[in-house]
């Protein structure tokens, strides 16, 4: 089971790439048209950045996906020894190379597992969810984070998480270009009617730009299959051979309903519940599975 979802993995990374091209390519587009005269132009140009952005996050994605969220590391084993045994036990049952271990400051409990292969993973917990919960419930968090990195999800995760932020990135940028267009207008150019036209055009389709480049990016997030949370939990509980911890843990962040201070919006999926607990129409447009279907997946499983 485990092998066949890191093959899906792989699979998933292709169709990812696929539906970010798609989208670079429409913004591209929209670059091209008006501000380069010509559409290839704009795409390239748009591809060229998200490929930057890809290759910076893909190679430092702990580095920066830990700086977002305002993740401090843990120096040594005297930091929180609870915390840095467990994943320390955890690792070495689950075959992987100890992932670095950060603590985020923020009483909403909640994780997250990133990096873009187990040999450079991390692991990341809120001091709220070290406060609340048991060592048992503790473990079975962490277990599911492990999984995590041991079924490669977090080199999905990565890759979706940097050509996400490099499409809010372009339509951030599309819709300020206005302010940059106008500068370099034709001064003897008495028809000034058409700048304005222009200037309008510019600032309306950027506003919708601006407005939807993180819808945008969050449901091509969706296209990773939430399946990878289920088994992430299935995992987890493997590996502690204790499924009752992690459904304790899961039952407590059903109950916490307090948002995280500071959460970035491209890395939000990669926690292990809704940092933001915040619900969309039907679930359609949630990035986590429901906390009661997961419980009721790992009870019919286990129990």
């Amino acid at each position: 089971m485990i092998y066949q979802q890191i093959d899906r993995n792989k699979r998933k990374t292709y169709l990812i790439f696929t539906i970010f091209f798609i989208i670079l390519a429409g913004l591209g587009s929209f670059i091209g048209e008006y501000f380069l005269n010509n559409i290839w132009s704009g795409v390239i140009t748009a591809l060229v950045i998200a490929l930057i952005y890809t290759l910076i996050t893909y190679f430092q994605s702990t580095s920066i996906v830990m700086q977002m969220n305002g993740a401090k590391k843990l120096k040594s084993e005297a930091d929180a020894p609870d915390l840095w045994h467990i994943v320390e036990d955890l690792s070495m049952v689950a075959d992987i190379p100890l992932p670095d271990i950060y603590i985020i400051n923020d009483k909403s409990p909640n994780a997250f597992a990133t990096g873009r292969d187990p040999k450079h993973a991390a692991v990341a917990v809120t001091s709220g969810l070290y406060e609340m919960m048991n060592r048992e419930e503790l473990e079975g968090v962490l277990a599911h984070e492990i999984s995590h990195v041991k079924n490669y999800d977090i080199r999905v995760s990565t890759i979706s998480l940097a050509l996400s932020s490099a499409i809010i990135f372009i339509s951030y940028l599309i819709g300020n270009a206005y302010r940059w267009v106008l500068p370099f207008r034709d001064d003897d150019d008495n028809d000034n009617s058409n700048w304005v036209v222009v200037r309008l055009v510019l600032w309306v389709v950027g506003l919708i730009f601006m407005i939807i480049g993180p819808f945008i990016a969050s449901l091509v997030q969706l296209a990773i299959s939430r399946n990878r949370e289920y088994l992430a939990d299935v995992s987890g509980a493997e590996l502690t051979r204790n499924p009752q911890g992690l459904i304790n843990a899961l039952e407590k962040l059903k109950a916490s309903t307090e948002p995280m201070k500071k959460v970035d919006d491209a890395s939000a999926a990669l926690y292990i519940d809704d940092p933001k607990k915040k619900k969309h129409f039907s679930g359609l447009f949630d990035t986590h599975p429901p906390l009661d279907d997961r419980i009721k997946e790992l009870k019919k499983t286990f129990m």
